[in-house]
């Protein structure tokens, strides 16, 4: 791995409207220049949840070119070279995923669904934030790995660990 190099990784989920998505804008902003983040789901609810939306303006981050969508768009030949993919629910960590085109290093970084989330707004809110915050932490961890001084091995272990933390 190059000092240079941008890698590209993949938030996968389910329906693909909150957790994945909200990984992929925290990447995108964590990770400038180092990283380019998508997200994707197997079975895409078709939009991004409303909450998620909110709770990513009230954080500055970019919500306009957000969309929930399969994750076929990252297997065929005009995809991007994946070099990470993170499963961030345990649906997704149960189910069938594709083989990926070059091999990336793979990890379950499975949160809580906010979008199953019941109760008064104010609850509503406070679980989408929560699983926010987990997913910041884990990014963080993730974008301070000395990336180029890891073996493959070594990395597969490292993000092991973030997805348990």
């Amino acid at each position: 791995m190059t000092e240079d190099k941008v890698f590209n990784v993949l938030f996968l989920c389910t329906g693909n409207s909150a957790r994945s998505i909200m990984a992929e804008a925290i990447l995108n902003r964590e990770g400038i220049g180092r990283f380019n983040a998508y997200s994707a789901g197997s079975t895409p609810r078709g939009e991004v949840h409303p909450e998620t939306i909110k709770l990513l303006r009230r954080s500055n981050l970019p919500v306009e070119h957000l969309r929930s969508k399969k994750w076929e768009e990252f297997i065929g030949e005009d995809a991007p070279k994946l070099d990470f993919v993170f499963t961030v629910c345990d649906n997704a960590a149960h189910e069938v995923c594709p083989v990926w085109p070059g091999q990336p290093l793979t990890a379950n970084w499975g949160v809580p669904d906010p979008a199953l989330a019941a109760g008064t707004p104010s609850e509503v809110a406070l679980a989408f934030a929560d699983t926010y915050r987990m997913l910041n932490n884990r990014i963080s961890i993730f974008t301070a790995l000395p990336l180029q001084a890891l073996d493959k091995l070594s990395l597969q272990k490292r993000l092991d660990e973030i997805g348990q933390s």
